[in-house]
């Protein structure tokens, strides 16, 4: 076993939660662990729906480096599988899940993602509350037992890459995609944006 793989695991076996986990503890960790990345479509769906055309090109350009960096980690799952810690016996598992590759997080990704978007592209506020909200769903996958902690440090790193593989093209590309997406958007929701409801 490599130094960085008895690292992964030791720094696995401190946050993971043991035989003497209260039950509240487990079902808060659950509630984050499953329920928190929904929060991510919503506040992307709140930028577009009453933000600007800043902030709307802001939501899209999101979930791009989304849908990369989560299509890169199915390539690096299908070239290197990486066990989750109930496949090779270590740990607490308190919740079922796939038996399938753990590195990277796909959850960790999402938030990752997101919020590097949204704090190099100028909205440091909301990034830092992505990021954060990121960090306590890391956290909780791993106390659960269905991730390593390198799985999530990963997760950051495809982020990464995503993001700077998404932003040239999107200086290129971003204000008529934007504009594109804007005029579908105001054909098919006439109704409520004239009604004030939402923005034009």
């Amino acid at each position: 076993m490599s130094e960085i793989e008895t690292f992964n695991q030791a720094l696995f076996l401190l946050i993971n939660g043991g035989d003497g986990t209260p039950a509240w503890l487990v079902q808060i960790a659950i509630g984050m662990a499953d329920y928190l990345v929904d929060l991510i479509p919503l506040l992307l769906l709140g930028f577009w729906l009453w933000g600007d055309h800043a902030r709307r090109s802001m939501a899209i350009k999101a979930c791009l480096v989304v849908l990369l960096g989560v299509a890169v980690n199915q390539v690096i799952g299908a070239a290197w599988p990486h066990p989750r810690p109930f496949m090779v016996g270590l740990g607490h598992t308190w919740i079922p899940h796939a038996a399938d590759s753990s590195f990277p997080s796909d959850h960790m990704t999402v938030f990752a993602g997101v919020g590097l978007t949204l704090l190099l592209d100028g909205a440091a506020v909301w990034a830092v509350a992505t990021l954060l909200t990121g960090l306590g769903v890391a956290w909780a996958r791993v106390f659960l037992g269905v991730h390593f902690p390198l799985d999530m440090a990963g997760a950051v790193g495809v982020a990464v890459v995503a993001y700077t593989a998404v932003t040239p093209l999107w200086r290129k590309l971003g204000v008529s995609v934007t504009d594109l997406v804007e005029r579908l958007y105001r054909h098919i929701l006439a109704r409520p944006i004239s009604m004030g409801w939402i923005r034009g």
